[in-house]
């Protein structure tokens, strides 16, 4: 392994140190014109971001311990996040349609759908009316209410 090592050495002349970066150049220029065509044929997916502001219906005060889904028509999960002290949420998301849903316990879940375009930002806002988004809170008023219902129509 030394013998070759020092022929290899010995052997080196400037012109073919030459001759190899200049072939080691051209490998490298030729790959990086490839990658580069081919991010042209087939350019990434395209985002654009929505800006969601969470807004109390009555006072217009930001909602900021709501819960914000994002999810396709499909009702799969996309993002899952928390509004900002402002009540703003923003979300960079691949071109398409979703639907937004905010929820909070003392208020009425609200659901939008969204068309995200590319490079552009969609803003929407989001006014909370009071209520309950919280399933068992109601199934509780729906019993409530229902047997509230039946006891009025017996006379009770």
């Amino acid at each position: 392994m030394r013998d070759l090592v020092r022929r290899l050495v010995a052997d080196l002349s400037l012109p073919g140190v030459q001759s190899f970066v200049a072939i080691l150049t051209g490998l490298i220029t030729i790959v990086g014109a490839l990658y580069s065509f081919t991010q042209f044929m087939h350019p990434s997916v395209s985002t654009g971001s929505v800006v969601a502001v969470v807004l109390d219906g009555a006072s217009q005060q930001a909602v900021t311990d709501a819960s914000v889904e994002i999810l396709t028509l499909q009702d799969a999960l996309v993002a899952s996040v928390k509004p900002d002290r402002d009540g703003r949420v923003r979300q960079s998301l691949k071109e398409g349609a979703y639907r937004l849903r905010v929820s909070h316990p003392n208020y009425a879940a609200e659901s939008r759908k969204v068309q995200v375009v590319s490079k552009q930002t969609v803003e929407l806002r989001m006014a909370l009316r009071p209520g309950t988004s919280a399933p068992l809170a109601r199934a509780k008023d729906a019993i409530t209410g229902g047997a509230k219902a039946v006891g009025h129509a017996l006379g009770f």
